[in-house]
């Protein structure tokens, strides 16, 4: 999962940052973000510096700029657990819930024992009077500068879950594991998105580029055989020679460009089970896109009673006829085509 923290300043988000570290969530921080645009421009790292070219970068670029960065890069690393910090805009927790399995948890406090703490701690940028403290949390709550993107207050109201920490350092890791243990039950995949997964990695040993497929063959919830396209054995892969591409005329008129070099990921896990003298009748396939209409046939002649794909494949019409009419069900877990290289 994916989690963002939100919270006024000595709340405790730090003590939650280390209990997830420890768990081996990422962290990440729009803070950091900001510091990294500061060295650029050789700017004095301090807060109010720091919030000074927010403001700036915010005005120029929008209030969700740097959780925007941190989606990409959360997206391009493949982060499967990591932990934001310094989430303090409504538009940023808009952008962050694009992402898969994100949850905002806001970390709260009362004022007296936050300014507490910021004695305690000592940091030379904390406010060491009452006065100072209370100009501080006007400006984490945006009033009398609307444009700084700082809406604190907000941000909390608009969180999954609040943790109260108002008592001592080991409550809060306390009930910071209580949290995270209910939140993993409840985002531990179903039978559906596991072997989808699973097919996922299959995929990997794929050796065409045109579209890395896999796919699974389970029945009654185990696994039964597993294939990935690529060339029959014994011949060349198209990653070793390149595509052997044919076109085909349709009834229409119409053209279509095709790879036959390779055995598809559907035909080779069936392929797989004859070979192992495994059963799959009444078996559920896993697989990239909708199957082309001769990996229909075959599953509909082996005896497949269910298809899930994780997306359509865009000439997949005649296959999902095929299915109705043999009353294989057929399902795409997400209703968008499959685009893939070469296409």
């Amino acid at each position: 999962m994916i989690i963002g923290l939100t919270g006024f300043p000595a709340s405790g988000k730090g003590t939650i940052i280390e209990v997830l570290k420890e768990k081996g969530f990422t962290y990440l921080s729009t803070s950091d973000e900001l510091r990294e645009i500061a060295k650029i421009k050789n700017i004095e790292v301090t807060r109010e510096n720091l919030q000074t070219l927010g403001t700036q970068i915010k005005k120029e670029n929008g209030y969700g700029f740097l959780a925007e960065v941190l989606t990409k890069k959360i997206q391009a690393q493949e982060y499967k657990t990591a932990v934001i910090d310094g989430i303090r805009h409504p538009k940023e927790i808009e952008l962050f819930r694009n992402l898969k399995n994100f949850i905002l948890i806001a970390v709260d406090a009362s004022q007296e024992l936050r300014f507490q703490r910021m004695k305690t701690r000592g940091r030379e940028q904390d406010p060491t009077e009452w006065e100072e403290f209370l100009k501080m949390e006007e400006k984490e709550k945006g009033i009398n500068n609307p444009e700084s993107g700082l809406q604190v207050d907000i941000t909390t109201k608009l969180a999954d879950h609040t943790i109260t920490n108002n008592s001592t350092i080991e409550e809060l890791k306390e009930k910071t594991n209580e949290l995270i243990e209910n939140l993993e039950r409840k985002t531990r995949p179903n039978w559906d998105e596991y072997f989808m997964e699973i097919a996922k990695t299959v995929a990997k040993r794929a050796t065409c580029n045109r579209g890395r497929s896999g796919c699974v063959i389970a029945k009654d919830k185990r696994i039964l055989v597993t294939g990935y396209v690529g060339s029959p054995i014994g011949i060349p892969h198209c990653d070793e020679v390149g595509h052997q591409m044919k076109t085909l005329i349709h009834e229409d008129g119409e053209k279509t460009q095709h790879c036959v070099r390779t055995t598809h990921a559907e035909q080779n896990a069936i392929c797989q089970a004859a070979n192992l003298g495994v059963s799959i009748k009444g078996a559920t396939l896993y697989c990239k896109m909708t199957p082309c209409s001769t990996c229909a046939k075959l599953i509909i002649n082996s005896g497949i009673k269910k298809v899930i794909s994780e997306k359509k494949y865009h000439a997949g019409k005649e296959s999902e006829e095929l299915f109705e009419k043999a009353k294989v069900k057929y399902k795409a877990i997400e209703d968008e085509i499959e685009l893939y290289k070469f296409q």
